[in-house]
């Protein structure tokens, strides 16, 4: 540990582990809007951000919770799943167009960047939506985990159901 006179403490958020800051100021210098996503231990949530100085402005929001409440997704379906993520990135793009925005970055944060997982379920959710946001077609979910044929017949036709009720909303 840094005791010295001359030594410095690393930012709390950092050595917790919780912010990568190298990468934060990469994102930030681009001026576009962040699409943020995250996996919860109960859900996903998938936020647009835009940077200001005196602290960053959630421009719009959705999350697992707002799919049940709002957008029937099936109360015995999980919020985290694949198709969830799909269906939360879906609902962000569609409320993010109706506040005149259309392009934005990917923001992680610290999950692994495998190709096929949950983050990348909801930037095609945020792709298939409208929202502009640079991308590789080999990260994606196959279809049909996107639909959720692999968990459950039902949950397919909840997706489909999901995305006409954001459709209807929005």
């Amino acid at each position: 540990m840094a005791r010295g006179k001359r030594q410095r403490r690393r930012y709390t958020r950092r050595s917790a582990g919780l912010t990568d800051y190298h990468r934060r100021l990469k994102l930030l210098r681009g001026g576009t809007p962040r699409a943020v996503v995250r996996i919860t231990n109960t859900q996903v949530i998938c936020q647009l951000v835009s940077y200001q100085e005196d602290g960053d402005q959630i421009i719009s929001a959705a999350d697992g919770k707002s799919l049940r409440g709002k957008y029937a997704w099936p109360a015995k379906a999980s919020t985290k799943s694949v198709p969830a993520a799909y269906c939360t990135g879906y609902a962000l793009a569609k409320q993010v167009q109706k506040s005149g925005h259309d392009e934005a970055v990917l923001d992680i944060g610290l999950a692994a960047s495998t190709s096929g997982n949950r983050v990348f379920a909801a930037l095609k959710g945020m792709v298939d939506g409208g929202l502009s946001v640079p991308h590789s077609e080999e990260i994606f979910p196959s279809e049909e985990r996107l639909t959720g044929a692999h968990i459950d017949k039902s949950i397919a036709g909840a997706v489909e159901k999901t995305k006409t009720a954001i459709e209807e909303a929005n």
